[in-house]
């Protein structure tokens, strides 16, 4: 993907492809790959890509900053408009999220692991006394995901409870099975720019017929292809498994006439007048994207606790979150910085949010600043005085195979605890909760929201990390595919200890892991430090140790490698492994796989046959679900104290 081209709409991209000859289908991919590092110019109003002597292709985007139509894309050579120049800018476009043409651009994006953020961009949003504009489906679970600049935000009504779904919308849930099922057949090395742009067309009659969760998570997987192909380095495997089981688990129910309106989804959310609203700021939070998008977002809380936040992310990468932290943000006629804003406040009037607590800005909000509170005071305190265990119950109820969209909206509160720091091993730290009273905490895992050199986590972990017995105000985002895993965002002294921080006054009273870097000055005596009893304990991890590992790897080599490296797969050891384990059902699931990749057919005459796409997507459907079912029990276990019976 070159991010300094307009997302392209994924129907522009998938008619640009289908008009090409088989000839030029051959070479699309070389020429997508050339033209993603080729210099875009930008004249204000278009984006001029030069492909050769008598070639240049010419994008105009639409209102909404993205290519919606195809007359937005034109090309000077003889060939145009079915030519290979258009087809292949198009394939290095990010894919865009689909919106009304009426609606503005706004920020955000897809959900995805916590390890990734989202992309955005600076939120607009209209007058609280018009009507509320809509966006698209897809929202920031703080950040989080790999997608282009498009809506934000989850939300709208769901189809009525217990409807079947319409014959149409069955027809458009085959067609993205299919599509889906020859992607998982091919894996990442075959899945060029014709199989994405057959996956993109799926995704859009999926759209028109109303599925709106299936189009969304068919278009994170195009996004999660595109970065496994470029090896971007923000990529993670797990990421692009997870979507393809979520892709084939909705059109596999779909097809089957499952009722369920959760498997439609949610296809518009607006943004909705807010009245009076007084936030206060808790953290910053940098955003770098593996599709080459950096920024930041603030996050916020109001007076009954509610979340809420600020974002700011457009292309740029590293070097445009670092100085995003201090770039100015406009709510309503004031204008103050990210890092003001995160240990100040504001009272909004004609406040304008979307569902996820998103504060956009228009014409008629007005925001006053205000001094800032402390951690210690107001719905803050409140945070750190729930215990860890309850407050991580709540997020992880939602079954493993929920609507990502939906479950990550549920995961956007951050998470609040009072900790001591106990040891560290590699790039984790230790520490157990402090509880009143001091009875015993959960042991949980600290690692870093972000591990890109450009940030200050990784630097600050090491400073943290050399010091156990640290006590620490950490607010941080929970881990749900790790055992017992916080991600900090920011930390602030524990009161009434002098085994705590001791930061300065231009820090506000918490120093945001991300942008501020902690020194030596902000730490006590080493002689005020009294490591727990335990601390070189190191908690079991049910998931890692589990052999579960076996069955995730032939799952994540079958999506990696396609369905050819599977049938060359050590199939019965892997079984007899699993068997000999206590995981007979696991072992029964990889028999299946293995045996249904290797399987091959032959007609009257002794030929080999096409193999059954279908029977063999079934197969790692029922493996990858059975894997992400028992490993969230897995995680859930850990959140659990033990028993002191």
């Amino acid at each position: 993907m070159n991010p300094e081209l307009p997302p392209a709409a994924p129907d522009v991209v998938a008619a640009a492809v289908e008009v090409l000859t088989a000839r030029l289908r051959k070479r699309l991919d070389a020429a997508v790959e050339t033209y993603t590092a080729a210099p875009v110019v930008d004249d204000g109003t278009a984006r001029r890509v030069r492909c050769g002597e008598d070639a240049e292709v010419v994008l105009v985007p639409g209102p909404s900053g993205a290519v919606t139509e195809a007359a937005q894309v034109t090309c000077t050579c003889l060939l145009a408009p079915r030519c290979l120049h258009r087809a292949a800018v198009l394939g290095a476009c990010p894919v865009a999220d689909t919106m009304a043409p009426s609606e503005p651009a706004e920020a955000t994006a897809d959900t995805m692991a916590p390890s990734e953020p989202a992309e955005a961009t600076a939120d607009t949003a209209p007058e609280p006394a018009g009507p509320a504009s809509a966006a698209r489906t897809s929202g920031p679970a703080g950040p989080a995901a790999d997608a282009a600049p498009g809506p934000a935000g989850p939300v709208a009504a769901p189809a009525p409870a217990s409807t079947p779904p319409t014959a149409a919308q069955v027809a458009a849930a085959r067609g993205l099975w299919s599509a889906a099922a020859a992607v998982l057949t091919g894996g990442v090395p075959a899945t060029g720019a014709v199989p994405q742009a057959e996956l993109l067309r799926a995704a859009h009659t999926a759209r028109l017929a109303g599925l709106h969760r299936a189009e969304a998570a068919a278009l994170r997987v195009v996004r999660q292809v595109r970065g496994a192909r470029a090896r971007h380095d923000g990529h993670r495997l797990a990421d692009l498994v997870a979507g393809l089981r979520e892709v084939l688990l909705i059109t596999h129910r779909l097809t089957a006439q499952d009722p369920d309106p959760a498997l439609i989804g949610t296809a518009r959310r607006a943004y909705r007048p807010g009245g009076g609203l007084r936030v206060h700021g808790v953290c910053r939070e940098p955003v770098v994207t593996a599709t080459g998008y950096g920024g930041v977002v603030t996050h916020l809380v109001g007076e009954d606790g509610q979340w809420f936040s600020v974002a700011d992310v457009k292309p740029g990468g590293a070097a445009r979150a670092r100085g995003a932290g201090t770039a100015t943000v406009a709510l309503g006629s004031h204008t103050l910085d990210h890092a003001g804003l995160a240990r100040g406040g504001l009272l909004v009037s004609g406040a304008a949010l979307s569902p996820d607590g998103r504060l956009g800005a228009g014409k008629g909000v007005r925001a006053t600043p205000l001094t800032g509170r402390p951690w210690t005071d107001g719905p803050l305190a409140a945070l750190f005085a729930r215990p860890l265990d309850e407050a991580v119950a709540e997020r992880l109820s939602a079954p493993a195979d929920a609507d990502p969209e939906q479950e990550g909206a549920a995961n956007r509160a951050l998470i609040g605890c009072d900790m001591v720091l106990t040891g560290a091993a590699g790039d984790r730290i230790f520490a157990r909760e402090l509880r009143p009273r001091g009875a015993d905490g959960l042991l949980v895992r600290l690692t870093p929201a972000s591990s890109h050199p450009g940030l200050a986590h990784t630097a600050n972990f090491r400073r943290l990390a050399s010091r156990p017995g640290l006590r620490l105000r950490v607010i941080g985002r929970l881990d749900p595919d790790r055992a017992a895993t916080i991600r900090p965002l920011a930390v602030a002294p524990v009161p009434g200890t002098e085994a705590t921080l001791r930061l300065t006054a231009d820090l506000g009273g918490h120093a945001d892991l991300g942008y501020d870097r902690l020194e030596a000055a902000h730490f006590p005596p080493a002689e005020t430090l009294d490591p727990p009893h335990g601390s070189a304990d190191v908690p079991p991890d049910p998931l890692a140790e589990a052999p579960l590992w076996r069955l995730r790897r032939l799952v994540e080599t079958a999506v990696s490698g396609g369905r050819r490296t599977v049938a060359e797969a050590p199939g019965d050891g892997v079984t007899a492994r699993l068997r000999r384990s206590g995981f007979a059902t696991a072992a029964g699931l990889a028999a299946q796989l293995t045996g249904e990749a290797a399987r091959r057919t032959r007609d009257a005459f002794g030929r080999l046959e096409d193999t059954d796409p279908d029977a063999y997507a079934r197969a790692w459907l029922a493996a990858a679900v059975y894997l992400a079912g028992t490993e969230r029990a897995l995680v859930q276990a850990t959140w659990h104290l033990p028993s002191t019976a």
